[in-house]
C-alpha cells in the first residue's frame, strides 16, 4: 500500500514511467506499482476537481479501482482558492500557489471545513484509510507513507516563517496523516536532491544567482526546475547541508535518498551500481552520510524508475 500524507494539491510532483511524463497533486506516486492499493490519508486536503482529473488521466494504471479516500479528508472549495488569491499577505509577501490550501486548513481548525464524505462526487472512492493502513500492517504487508512539500517549509520546523506551508511537514506529521502511531514505523528514509530548490519567497541561504546555475548545471536545468502545480521556474542553490543534518534529526531519519544526482554529476547518469558512479558523485555522497550521521541508501540518477543504485 501506498498511503498520500501531506498538505494537499499545493505540491506537485512529476513521475516519469517508460518515457511518459505524470504531473501530480493529490493521488500517490506510488501510482505505477499496479499491484498496490492507493490512499489519502484523512490529513491530507482534497480539491475534487483535481483528484478526478488525475484519476481520469492515470486510467491506464486502474487508479481508480486501486484508491481509497478517507471519508474524513477536508475539502478545498473554490471559496478557499479565492481567498488566498484575493490575499495580498498569502499571495504577494508569501507567495503561495494559490492552491487555496491555507483558508481550507484554517476552516478546519474552526470546525467548519467540508468533509469528503459530504462530496457526492467522491462516494466511490470514499473509506477509513487508518483502518486500511494498520490492517495492512498487522497482516505483515509492505505500507509506504508518502510525505509531501519539504522539510523547510513545515509550520513548526520552517527555514524562517511565516515562509511556510500551512501544517507541519514532518514525518511525525505523516504517521499522523493516515492514521498510524510512531511505534509501527519502521523506516524513515529523507529525501534530498543533490542540489536545493525553492519556489516562492523566503530565505535561501545557499541561492545561485541565474549565471552561477547556469556554470554550475547548464541553462537546460532552468526548463526542467519549474514548479509542477505553478509552472514557475524554481529558485536553485547548493546543497545545504545544514539543513540536511536538521532535516535527519527532526525526522528521525534511518536512510537517506539523494535524487537528481544525474543533474549535479552528469557522468553519473542512469547508473545502477555503485562502481558505475563517477568519483566526484561517490564523494558527495560520502560527504552527504558524513554531514547527516545517516546512510544514503538510494541514489537517483535519471527520470526512470529503474535508473536508481540501491545500497540497502
Amino acid at each position: 500500500m501506498v498511503a498520500r500524507a501531506g498538505v494537499g494539491p499545493n505540491a506537485g510532483h512529476t513521475v516519469r514511467v517508460n518515457g511518459e511524463e505524470y504531473g501530480l497533486r493529490q493521488v500517490p506516486c506510488g501510482f505505477p506499482y499496479e499491484d498496490a492499493e492507493l490512499a489519502i490519508g484523512p490529513g491530507v486536503l482534497v480539491n475534487p476537481e483535481v483528484l478526478l482529473d488525475e484519476v481520469e488521466r492515470l486510467s491506464r494504471f486502474r487508479v481508480g479501482e486501486r484508491l481509497t479516500v478517507d471519508e474524513r479528508c477536508a475539502i478545498i472549495e473554490r471559496k478557499h482558492i479565492e481567498a488566498e488569491r484575493r490575499s495580498r499577505h498569502l499571495s504577494d509577501e508569501i507567495d503561495t500557489t494559490g492552491t487555496g490550501c491555507g483558508p481550507a486548513n484554517a476552516d478546519r481548525a474552526l470546525r467548519k471545513a467540508k468533509l469528503a464524505r459530504d462530496v457526492e462526487e467522491l462516494e466511490e472512492f470514499l473509506g477509513d484509510v487508518p483502518c486500511l493502513v494498520n490492517g495492512s500492517v498487522n497482516e505483515g504487508e509492505d505500507v509506504l507513507v508518502e510525505g509531501t512539500q519539504g522539510f523547510g517549509l513545515s509550520l513548526y520546523h520552517g527555514i524562517d516563517y511565516p515562509y511556510v506551508t500551512s501544517k507541519d511537514t514532518t514525518a511525525s506529521a505523516f504517521a499522523s496523516d493516515v492514521g498510524i502511531g510512531p511505534t509501527r514505523v519502521d523506516e524513515v528514509y529523507v529525501v534530498f536532491k543533490a542540489y536545493a530548490t525553492r519556489v516562492g519567497e523566503g530565505p535561501f541561504p545557499t541561492e545561485l544567482s541565474r549565471e552561477e546555475v547556469i556554470e554550475r548545471f547548464g541553462e537546460e536545468i532552468l526548463e526542467v526546475e519549474r514548479g509542477t502545480v505553478t509552472g514557475r521556474p524554481r529558485r536553485i542553490g547548493e546543497f545545504d547541508f545544514k539543513m540536511a543534518k536538521r532535516a535527519c534529526v527532526i525526522n528521525g531519519a534511518t536512510q537517506v535518498v539523494l535524487t537528481c544526482i544525474d543533474r549535479r554529476f552528469p557522468d553519473a547518469a542512469e547508473a545502477e551500481t555503485w562502481g558505475e558512479l563517477p568519483g566526484e558523485a561517490k564523494r558527495f555522497v560520502e560527504k552527504v552520510e558524513e554531514a547527516v550521521g545517516v546512510p544514503v541508501t538510494l541514489i537517483s540518477t535519471g527520470p526512470e524508475l529503474d535508473h536508481m543504485v540501491d545500497l540497502r
